[in-house]
């Protein structure tokens, strides 16, 4: 019995010792060194704001009707293009063979055409004349009516085959700025697949969506302030579209604001804080986060916090919309919070920080 006690009493003392050794190691574990920032929430004010994005009036996607390899993009994003500009064409080799074909066609229709007119002619003065049976006089009469169809026909055709050529030369439907380029030369365009993109500088408005719990106070023709994030400019602006139904947006209602005229330089694609003149009738923040902080474990998404021991703690977070460079935090932190934006080691979750 003394022997087991003895046992014991030693496997205790080497566990303690094991311990002591294992806290003395962490302990001089080097802290490393972070940066933080505090959470900010959005629509602090009493008034109703929302997040929106500019976008130009006037502005189109081309695309084809036409499947084929992209011969030649004769322009560049940011060019200016003037309407009826040649911006991409696609090879048509198989369209400049029917157009050869349905040429051959009206030619031959043609001189058909011509012959049966000049029978029917002669026939209708020799009828007049009672030199011509009425069979006689009908069979002409068909055979001009159908050499009259074929002519039609070979011409519908020929239309329609220079409809076709509007899709594999594609032209700038207004004068514009090019936006994007989607396809590069040698690629294969497939109908429907968006080509090039082109906008009307100048006229510009804010989309944006509304809850439902504000829509009812959205009104058209309501005069509005539109704060431009990126250079810290706030325009004027007014309601020209308010959406009725939410029932494939989540209840969130869409909303237009058409821009005034303004000598500042706008952009389409930059965000904006949209202030209506009506006070808030539910409490809610946005809480934005930088992009580049978030840390992505398969379908996780999370950002290093601070803990009360000062170690990195990995918060998970459901996310919701992209603001420029921000992203909206729907749950998992909340205003006020710190969170970690840079650090000179690699973070995991536990390890000891110093802030900077």
């Amino acid at each position: 019995m003394k022997k087991y006690i003895t046992l014991v009493a030693l496997s205790l003392l080497l566990i303690s010792c094991g311990s002591d050794k294992k806290e003395t190691t962490i302990s001089k574990t080097p802290a490393i060194a972070v940066t933080v920032s505090s959470v900010n929430s959005e629509n602090n004010s009493p008034f109703f704001t929302a997040s929106g994005k500019i976008e130009a009036e006037n502005k189109v996607t081309l695309s084809t009707r036409t499947s084929g390899y992209v011969d030649q993009i004769y322009v560049k994003v940011g060019d200016n293009v003037a309407k009826g500009k040649l911006l991409l064409s696609i090879n048509n080799t198989d369209l400049q063979a029917k157009r050869a074909q349905v040429n051959a066609s009206i030619t031959e229709a043609s001189a058909a055409y011509n012959i049966a007119e000049k029978d029917y002619n002669r026939y209708k003065n020799l009828f007049a004349e009672n030199s011509a049976s009425q069979k006689e006089m009908d069979d002409i009469t068909a055979n001009f009516e159908m050499a009259k169809a074929r002519l039609e026909a070979a011409n519908q055709m020929k239309n329609e085959i220079n409809a076709q050529f509007k899709y594999v030369d594609i032209k700038a439907p207004f004068n514009g700025v090019v936006t994007n380029k989607f396809i590069d030369a040698g690629d294969l365009a497939n109908p429907g697949m968006p080509l090039i993109s082109v906008e009307a500088p100048g006229d510009f408005e804010v989309t944006l969506t509304v809850p439902e719990s504000e829509i009812s106070q959205i009104k058209k023709g309501t005069k509005v302030n539109v704060l431009v994030k990126s250079i810290s400019e706030t325009l004027k602006g007014v309601v020209t579209e308010v959406s009725t139904s939410a029932s494939n947006t989540g209840g969130q209602y869409y909303v237009k604001i058409k821009l005034d005229k303004t000598e500042v330089s706008i952009l389409s694609g930059m965000y904006t804080s949209v202030m209506f003149p009506t006070k808030r009738k539910s409490n809610t923040s946005i809480v934005l986060v930088p992009i580049n902080v978030i840390v992505h474990r398969g379908q996780l998404s999370g950002i290093y916090t601070v803990s009360q021991n000062q170690t990195a703690l990995l918060r998970w977070l459901r996310l919701g919309k992209t603001y420029g460079d921000k992203i909206e935090v729907l749950s998992g932190l909340n205003a006020e919070e710190e969170y970690i934006v840079s650090a000179e080691g690699k973070l995991y979750n536990g390890v000891k920080i110093s802030i900077q």
